[in-house]
């Protein structure tokens, strides 16, 4: 198998821009106005990066350029490159001037609607120069993100890691899942309440692929009952309180997301099965940038507030998470 050297001085910073640019945009024109570039010198650092590796990286067509087999796996290496680049600029940055930064966390439906925004402002009124991003998705679509540098945390209830080996896990606190309702929902006048009693109405569930949606159809069967077949498939908090608030749809949400709507109440069916633990989950390899950390020390002093309890210490955890 050959070798092919990237270090020999040929491959330069700007080639691994130009392909992660082609790539994002799918096309060398638009890429070549994206980095304000004339689309010839853009076509001829393509070249050049190619004939450095000795492959095709993008297949053209008609209407633009696919990434060839080769292509996928260079511009995966290239965004990490480019991650840890800005990440060591923001570092160097950040020693110099601890007031400016990014810090981009990844969100899940526990702990994004009171958590997240408590440690969020009271980090602008430390750092008003420091720019948050938020960036909500399915813990599974979350940790390449996270791995590849693009987030530097992923907030929320957490997941069991399993294999990933890369990753650590801090816990925040923990929180009850309560089944939720509107006020003036139908199946309020039934007593006593039953689980069974609520497959009478549609649901609204977060996807297959998360944590909650499996320990919600296991209480279900445990039970011997067949998980809900009317329902809608939603991980927006602001959707899934719409839904409920304004239908008679019942949904699995964290006792703090429910607790902050006047018209949406908890049913009297519990859940004590399913787990409960919100927290960070970050790159194991990896040290926080500057702004990172700060955002890091505001969710800790924020949990500790809701949950009445000291700041958890910053530990990495080799066993899945609850």
């Amino acid at each position: 198998m050959r070798a092919i050297d990237l270090l020999n001085g040929r491959l330069k910073l700007r080639h691994l821009v130009l392909v992660v640019a082609i790539a994002e945009r799918g096309s060398v024109l638009r890429a070549a106005e994206h980095l304000h570039l004339a689309q010839p010198a853009v076509t001829r650092s393509l070249r050049e990066v190619e004939d450095v590796l000795g492959v095709e990286l993008f297949t053209r067509g008609p209407r633009g350029v696919t990434p060839t087999l080769f292509g996928d796996v260079f511009v995966e290496h290239a965004r990490a490159v480019l991650a840890e680049l800005r990440r060591a600029g923001e570092r160097i940055g950040g020693l110099a001037d601890g007031d400016v930064g990014t810090v981009a966390i990844g969100t899940l439906l526990a702990g994004s609607n009171v958590l997240l925004p408590r440690a969020i402002a009271a980090l602008k009124r430390e750092r008003p120069g420091v720019t948050v991003v938020v960036r909500e998705a399915t813990f599974d679509a979350q940790v390449p993100r996270l791995l590849d540098g693009e987030i530097d945390l992923i907030l929320g209830r957490l997941n069991p890691i399993g294999d990933l080996r890369g990753l650590r896990q801090i816990t925040l606190y923990g929180e009850p899942v309560r089944l939720v309702a509107r006020r003036g929902h139908p199946a309020r006048s039934r007593a006593p309440l039953t689980l069974a009693d609520l497959l009478d109405y549609p649901w609204v569930l977060p996807l297959e692929q998360t944590a909650l949606r499996a320990e919600l159809e296991q209480v279900f069967r445990a039970q011997g009952l067949v998980p809900p077949g009317n329902l809608v498939e939603c991980t927006s908090v602001l959707t899934v309180r719409t839904l409920v608030r304004d239908t008679d749809m019942i949904a699995a949400l964290p006792e703090l997301v429910a607790r902050t709507d006047a018209e949406i109440e908890p049913l009297p069916v519990p859940l004590e099965t399913v787990r409960r633990q919100v927290g960070v989950t970050l790159p194991a390899q990896r040290a926080p940038t500057p702004s990172a950390r700060l955002m890091l020390d505001h969710l800790r002093r924020e949990a500790a507030e809701i949950s009445g309890t000291a700041p958890p210490a910053d530990q990495p955890t080799d066993q899945p998470a609850d």
